[in-house]
């Protein structure tokens, strides 16, 4: 068996630390407790990192598209591996929830999220895992542009930080017992 999980993300300094870069930030922090690096691997336009966990391949992937292109990145990787969308987990910041609230789903709509909405049209479904790591709402008036490509203030920030550890935590579960079920059970 093989699994890939996916942080979504915008690449570059201007945008790191980001509350659109959530995927981006627990990806590497999983890169990091697996002792994996990422290599570019320009053909995906991707951070791609690999190892094998109790025999299993795992594939873990940072798209160097812009969020809303994500899909064009992550859909080749998956052909060229012969995964089902079953096999991807994608990691993805999360508006409509609190700062640092993780929630796990195994399918549904994009929920306005750009990146998942470029991934759904490229893979050609709905069905494949989510993490999602709540970045919260605009406040004062902030328009959501600015908001998600804005850094968390010092209110918020350890909170975030606390939600990409549970989310890491999360990961290494399902990818110990690889059952994405038993993880949301567990995580959510």
């Amino acid at each position: 068996m093989t699994k890939m999980i996916v942080g979504l993300g915008n690449p570059g300094d201007k945008y790191d630390k980001t509350r659109h870069n959530m995927g981006f930030m627990a990806l590497d922090l999983l890169a990091k407790e697996l002792n994996v690096e990422f290599r570019e691997e320009k053909t995906f336009m991707s951070l791609v990192a690999s190892t094998f966990i109790n025999g299993e391949k795992m594939f873990l992937v940072k798209p160097l598209t812009f969020m809303n292109e994500s899909g064009r990145a992550v859909a080749p990787l998956l052909k060229y591996h012969n995964l089902d969308p079953a096999d991807l987990t994608v990691i993805h910041d999360d508006l409509d929830s609190p700062v640092g609230r993780v929630r796990l789903r195994q399918k549904g709509s994009s929920g306005g999220q750009n990146g998942i909405k470029s991934v759904i049209t490229h893979v050609g479904t709905q069905a494949f895992n989510r993490v999602k790591i709540g970045i919260g709402r605009p406040k004062n008036g902030m328009t959501v542009v600015n908001h998600v490509l804005s850094r968390f203030d010092n209110a918020d920030k350890e909170i975030a930080q606390d939600g990409i550890f549970k989310a890491v935590d999360a990961m290494k579960f399902y990818i110990e017992n690889g059952d994405f079920q038993q993880t949301m059970n567990k995580f959510n």
